[in-house]
């Protein structure tokens, strides 16, 4: 294998004079049909007559990669020639979704590639719609990760994202009789245009094994790690361009090789698949985003994807600081790593094996360069979401980090015990290993110790990390936790997604909106304009029609556009409640046909998010949904007034179509469990109404688009915690509340399931036994909420004013703002 340090020392011994740079690509029209039919030809080796979409589609990529190109090495070569501090982004996911238009029009190449297509007889829309969506992430963690990488580049962050490149991903989502099926996605099936792989930049990974303790010759203890399971990690590059090109980032993924690919003597004696088995372990490593955990081999998986990426992103990191000529002592003036929640959190302990182990030096001087490198990205408040892995699995699997984290945590422990104030209760939540049941190692607590800045990603979610699941860490290190709000790139999220919102915007209050997201402001004066109002609705009635096109070639399912959309898409799992949504649903169903008489506003629900695979209430409430939308839309004596749509197989493609179409956003989670949301955000940027609780961001979409302008329901944080803590009767409740007690007796006895009337009968009975996630505690302040909604929604101009306020003062929430914040506060970049 040739090493990236070897490849660099040939390069360096050339002249600079001896190797001129190639002259970056013209852009016009004429230009560009030329070179896609060269691209075509040479490329592909197709002929334009006989060449099909997906050719015309791989041909105007590599067009368009062309000028990335010049973009990208002129970007790198600035970072190297000025040795400036780096960013590195380590996370999971990063759901990128298609790159295409966004690349395009991040370039200003649309108009001149569509009028190229055009000449050539190429629709760019029909192509653009056949690029495959990167299977890379799961929900908003995932594009969070996206939206900070574009951003990075927008403002002119050197920075790299390291994550895996996963061959199938997070799984495709299709629905048999209701029920979520997954499928395999197979977005790399036909190769990916867009990255460049990097043999020169692959590293050895290692598992088990044992370690070995040498002795110096001034009685300083060096320990060698000798893994019996080795395989290679080797680097495939995105390019991620900044807004206008101005620097163009790389998203560096990681894919897992073995280092013999077939046991020949294994093979020519006739065991076949035996000789395979390095080779399968290897791929099976990087197929698969979220292995289910629920058994013990899913775990052992999980765990070794996330030191398989962490290992190889720190052996490529150290690499290039000291190829630049920097001292390991200077990391962190150069270095700042990024974790994106605990997924990286093992990066801590890998970074100080290989300063310890690899480069010599003392544990405590490793340790200071460690902390003051790794900053923490905290994404959730739930205990059982801060992962932790058995100890006997974690020391089998990485016995020197095994070692490292047992001796970090004396360090860290026999600190606390200096502060006299600290009880031996606190002393056990500091610990790094669980030991209240089966030990464990525990990732959250990890991350806080080995990082300099802790932050929350909303400001409620960042005080209660300080009064809740670090409450004691903080009270250690109580300088740490820090907050950045979540953002999303307006590039993505609302010129690309929503052109005929832009154009309206632009030819409104001009362009400056497009390099100043806070320049929508202007837009507030237009709010009770008549003749804009006009406009803004027919945007809205446009992508709602596109949106209803999609559902019925999908589904068959008939969607008026003058109805109010009403959405809810994100990751389904109980906290977010999509429950109370069905449930009030099926409250509303019933109040129809029961007053016929009243003056209903029509509304169409529409849900979409996938349910992790071994999450069965998350699956019963997908099947739940397709039962409840199958009696409605069914149901004559409705006469079109409520229809319900579960639409399959979320994904970022799908949710582009969905945002700009929507009428009322659904931000319903339980207060106090959704550390931020970026999906509140999208909604309202594209002159959606938020019904929510007070949970995440939502706290400060309300202080930024007034309190008027947003529909609030529900309990507080404070006081789910309260009456958590004082017990709760939720039978009483729903005793209390008709329509809530008769909705839930028609879905518990069957209604919606005469196939199995017992179906959701445990599911109901959740809510009367515990009500954990306060559905029955929250469904009367809904339900009336929804009510208002109703009222405001017969207003148009009311409605209209509204929506467009949150557009105008949405530009707060732009991830440019968040990663300035970052760069500033917590990187020093």
């Amino acid at each position: 294998m040739t090493s990236q340090v070897g490849v660099d020392t040939m390069i360096k011994s050339q002249s600079k004079a001896d190797i001129p740079l190639p002259k970056p690509r013209e852009s016009d029209p004429e230009t560009v049909a030329a070179e896609i039919i060269e691209r075509l030809t040479y490329g592909i080796g197709k002929d334009a007559k006989v060449a099909t979409p997906h050719d015309w589609l791989t041909a105007t990529i590599l067009v368009v990669r062309d000028r990335i190109i010049d973009k990208w090495m002129e970007s790198t070569r600035a970072s190297y020639d000025t040795n400036s501090k780096r960013v590195y982004y380590l996370s999971l996911e990063f759901l990128i979704g298609r790159l295409m238009r966004d690349a395009m029009s991040n370039l200003g190449l649309v108009e001149d590639i569509r009028e190229a297509l055009g000449s050539l007889g190429v629709d760019l829309d029909l192509i653009a719609g056949l690029e495959p969506d990167a299977a890379l992430g799961n929900g908003g963690l995932g594009r969070l990760a996206a939206c900070f990488m574009e951003s990075m580049a927008t403002v002119d962050i050197p920075a790299y994202g390291y994550g895996i490149r996963y061959v199938h991903g997070l799984f495709r989502q299709q629905m048999a009789d209701g029920w979520q099926v997954e499928l395999p996605e197979t977005w790399l099936a036909h190769g990916n245009p867009w990255e460049f792989e990097r043999r020169e930049s692959s590293y050895e990974i290692g598992f088990g094994g044992t370690v070995d303790a040498l002795v110096g010759v001034e009685e300083d203890m060096r320990h060698v790690w000798k893994p019996n399971e080795r395989m290679i990690a080797t680097a495939y590059d995105t390019p991620i361009v900044g807004w206008r090109g101005e620097r163009v980032n790389t998203l560096r993924l990681w894919s897992a090789q073995p280092i013999d690919p077939i046991l020949l003597d294994a093979f020519n004696a006739g065991d076949h698949i035996g000789a395979l088995r390095e080779s399968n372990k290897a791929e099976t490593l990087t197929r698969v985003l979220y292995p289910a955990d629920a058994t013990p081999a899913g775990q052992e998986l999980r765990l070794r994807q996330e030191y398989f990426f962490c290992s190889a992103s720190l052996q490529d990191i150290l690499r290039r600081h000291l190829q630049q000529g920097n001292e390991l002592a200077d990391l962190a003036d150069k270095v700042a790593i990024q974790l994106n929640d605990t997924h990286p959190a093992i990066s801590v302990v890998e970074l100080l094996r290989l300063l310890c182990d690899v480069h010599g030096l003392d544990l405590d001087d490793a340790w200071e360069i460690t902390s003051k490198t790794f900053s923490y990205t905290n994404h959730t408040l739930l205990p059982e979401a801060l992962e932790s892995w058995p100890v006997p699995l974690f020391e089998r699997l990485l016995p020197r980090h095994m070692q490292l984290v047992y001796a970090v945590n004396a360090k860290m422990l026999i600190h606390a015990r200096k502060q006299t104030d600290f009880t031996d209760e606190e002393i056990r939540h500091i610990s790094l290993i669980d030991e209240s049941g089966d030990r464990r190692v525990r990732m959250g607590n990890l991350a806080f110790m080995g990082s300099h800045s802790i932050n929350g990603v909303s400001a409620l979610h960042t005080d209660l990390m300080k009064q809740t699941v670090f409450a004691d860490l903080h009270k250690l290190f109580p300088g740490r936790i820090n907050n950045k709000t979540n953002g999303i790139t307006p590039r993505r999220w609302l010129m690309q997604c929503n052109p005929g919102l832009t154009n309206l915007l632009r030819e409104t209050i001009g362009d400056d909106f497009l390099d100043d997201a806070a320049k929508l402001q202007q837009l507030d004066g237009y709010a009770e304009d008549t003749g804009f109002q006009q406009k803004f609705a027919a945007v809205k009635r446009a992508n709602k029609e596109r949106l209803a096109q999609l559902v019925a070639s999908r589904m068959g399912v008939r969607l008026d556009p003058d109805a109010l959309f009403d959405i809810q898409i994100k990751r389904i799992h109980e906290y977010k409640r999509q429950l109370l949504n069905i449930i009030e649903t099926v409250a509303l169903y019933d109040q129809i046909r029961s007053h016929p008489e009243r003056d209903w506003v029509p509304r169409v629900k529409l849900f979409a998010g996938k349910a992790a695979p071994s999450y069965h209430n998350a699956k019963l409430i997908i099947k739940l949904a397709n039962d409840v939308a199958r009696t409605i839309n069914n149901d004559p004596s409705v006469r079109g007034l409520l229809k319900v749509v579960f639409v399959p197989n979320y994904n970022v493609s799908l949710a582009e179509v969905m945002v700009p179409a929507a009428d009322l956003s659904e931000q319903i989670s339980t207060a106090g469990m959704e550390a931020s949301g970026t999906g509140n955000m999208k909604f309202a940027l594209n002159g959606a109404l938020t019904i929510g609780t007070l949970d995440g961001a939502n706290v400060e979409m309300r202080d930024h688009v007034g309190e008027e302008n947003i529909v609030i329901f529900g309990l507080t944080a404070d006081e789910v915690a309260k009456i958590r803590a004082e017990g709760h009767n939720p039978r009483a409740t729903i005793e209390a509340s008709r329509e809530l007690s008769q909705a839930l007796s028609a879905i518990q006895s069957g209604v919606f399931s005469p196939d199995d009337r017992n179906r959701f009968k445990e599911l109901i009975d959740g809510i009367y036994q515990h009500d954990w996630f306060m559905v029955a505690a929250d469904f009367d302040s809904y339900a009336q909420a929804q009510r208002s909604v109703d009222q405001t929604w017969t207003d148009k101009a009311s409605w209209y004013a509204k929506t467009i306020r949150n557009t105008a003062r949405m530009g707060w929430f732009s991830s440019d703002r968040t990663i300035r914040q970052y760069a500033e506060e917590i990187w020093r970049a």
